[in-house]
């Protein structure tokens, strides 16, 4: 996992190679009964066939993909403004969901800090790398009718409201 921890701090995708590693090591929840969900993955329509293959060959359908739709701007303020405790990685956002002591975790008092790769320069690198690489996704996977778009705005309940309601309909 170290080798994918170095490109997501530079706010770069992580290489198809270290991806399959992680997922392969993963690959025995594919067939978990409530199904799964995978974030973030694949990024690249590379990943998408191979996934698409290796689902194929497992016997497993696929149910939906869903893209958040959220406005650039809105990103980079949301994913700077994330904050992590060192200790019990509680997760706290300086504007949306700030500690009452700043810097400060409130359940364990450990310290927080910001990831390298939530650095608004980092995100605006990911961010392109998207548009580049992650983009086509979207015409794959609404291509094969299996595209359910969100809008991202709201709160964390508004969306994942939003998120049940659409799959339910799928």
């Amino acid at each position: 996992m170290t080798a994918a921890i170095v490109h997501m701090r530079a706010g770069e995708l992580v290489p198809d190679s270290t991806v399959w590693d992680i997922v392969r090591e993963r690959s025995g929840c594919l067939h978990c009964r409530g199904g799964f969900l995978l974030d973030g993955f694949p990024r690249t329509l590379a990943q998408a066939h191979a996934l698409q293959h290796l689902m194929e060959s497992q016997g497993i359908a696929l149910d939906a993909v869903i893209d958040y739709e959220l406005p650039l701007e809105k990103i980079v303020a949301r994913l700077s403004g994330r904050r992590i405790c060192e200790k019990c990685k509680a997760v706290f956002h300086v504007t949306q969901r700030p500690s009452f002591s700043p810097g400060v975790c409130d359940q364990c008092g450990g310290h927080l800090y910001q990831r390298e790769d939530d650095r608004p320069e980092a995100v605006q690198v990911r961010m392109k790398t998207y548009e580049q690489a992650t983009k086509p996704l979207i015409d794959f996977y609404r291509d094969m009718g299996a595209l359910v778009t969100i809008p991202a705005n709201g709160s964390p309940d508004e969306i994942f409201a939003r998120s049940l309601t659409a799959l339910k309909a799928e």
